[in-house]
């Protein structure tokens, strides 16, 4: 399992990277290995304004339906129209090409971990 360095985390699983003012955002490695084969995403409207910890996407797989959720509070300015067609992109590159939305950040945030943190938090 995978835990780059340079991300942010969440303890409901999403990963965030964030450039400026804009934080892209998507599931874990540990998450999409848990969940198993993704079979639909269902991406956030563009425009729509999102509150730290909100639901504000799904990712379905073969075993089950799960929320991912706003590491971060703001606009949604970007999704990845490429996981409508090729939602695995979301199994097979979890921190690349399987990300979800892209937020326009307005300042608040979840509790972010860092990648230690995070594996700490896996371990417990």
């Amino acid at each position: 399992m995978t835990i780059p360095a340079d991300l942010k985390y969440t303890k409901e699983h999403e990963w965030v990277r964030i450039e400026d003012d804009t934080a892209t955002v998507s599931i874990t490695d540990h998450a999409q290995e848990a969940l198993g084969d993704i079979v639909f995403v269902e991406l956030p409207e563009i425009g729509r304004a999102v509150a730290p910890g909100e639901a504000f996407a799904v990712v379905e797989s073969v075993k089950a339906v799960s929320d991912v959720y706003a590491p971060v509070g703001g606009e949604i300015v970007e999704v990845n129209a490429e996981l409508e067609g090729a939602p695995e992109k979301v199994n097979t590159d979890p921190y690349g090409a399987g990300w979800i939305a892209k937020i326009r950040m307005s300042g608040d945030t979840v509790e972010l971990l860092s990648d230690d943190e995070y594996s700490t938090f896996l371990e417990e």
